[in-house]
């Protein structure tokens, strides 16, 4: 395996989604308050993916240090299989986090100390995913993460650095990005249940179990398109609802989560960022249509 190929693994691009829909989101309804900056759209976006990125290395390291790997059913992480030195990735780590840092000044030299505010929380929390010494994935909280940092504080932040103040509009137009990102994690964390439960990983899906979690993955679906039903009966705008032809995708979802294991299970997570992907273009094309 060449190096490129193997950074691209550590990166976990499949997930890469979670990270550019909520910049698509909030730049796009940023682009109907004839607000949209090309310069803020791509400097946003790369500190997106960036803080990402950081989150994922960091996971690898994290996890290969509390023994998280040694149980796990999905693809192994390359720092404990010994393809990526830790040295190495926690170099990675550094370079990804630095780089947002510095791109992201300059935002808060357009906006202020609330995107400075922002930013500094997104990487903490990013190390703090597995990180520190109370560990949001391994207590539970992980979801809750994924849901605020890239739903609410990705959405409503970016509409923030292109538009230069807050919207309850962002804030609801969040939701459905955060929760379908919640399920990729989802689909993670119960293809990992029992591997994670016997190393004390807490995820939700453990404290939850396998029965409740399949049924929460559906409920986030159902509250996900409710989410793009109320944003139209707000406005009484039909291209908020072309979402809704994900529905099949959805739909297919539903079926499979029911009683996939294993190997079914990361194809679900694929599929699960293929959704919000989908879906996060087409919620970003209804605001972009006139």
């Amino acid at each position: 395996m060449n190096q490129i190929k193997i950074w691209i693994e550590a990166g976990r691009l499949r997930t890469i989604p979670a990270s550019v829909v909520p910049v698509l989101v909030g730049s796009s309804l940023a682009y109907t308050h004839n607000q949209f900056h090309w310069d803020v759209f791509v400097v946003a976006m790369l500190c997106s993916m960036l803080f990402q990125l950081t989150s994922n290395f960091s996971n690898d390291v994290y996890d290969f240090r509390r023994g998280a790997d040694a149980e796990r059913v999905g693809p192994k992480r390359l720092v404990a299989s010994g393809v990526i030195s830790q040295k190495a990735m926690i170099t990675a780590i550094i370079l990804t986090a630095s780089t947002s840092f510095i791109l992201g000044m300059y935002l808060v030299y357009l906006h202020g100390y609330i995107v400075f505010l922002i930013g500094i929380s997104s990487l903490f929390f990013a190390w703090m995913y597995t990180g520190g010494p109370y560990p949001l994935a391994y207590n539970g909280l992980g979801d809750i993460f994924v849901f605020l940092f890239f739903g609410v504080v990705a959405v409503c932040g970016t509409y923030y650095v292109h538009t230069g103040h807050y919207s309850n509009y962002a804030l609801l137009c969040s939701f459905s990005p955060g929760l379908l990102a919640m399920n990729i994690l989802s689909a993670n964390n119960i293809r990992d249940i029992l591997g994670d439960a016997k190393i004390g990983k807490n995820t939700l899906a453990v404290m939850l179990g396998d029965k409740i979690s399949r049924k929460l993955y559906k409920v986030i679906l159902v509250v996900s398109y409710l989410c793009i039903i109320v944003l139209f009966l707000l406005t009484m705008n039909p291209y908020h609802l072309l979402p809704l032809i994900t529905l099949p995708l959805a739909r297919k979802l539903w079926k499979s989560i029911e009683d996939a294991q294993g190997a079914q299970l990361t194809t679900i997570l694929v599929q699960s960022a293929a959704l919000l992907l989908l879906f996060g273009v087409l919620q970003s094309l209804g605001f972009l249509i006139k």
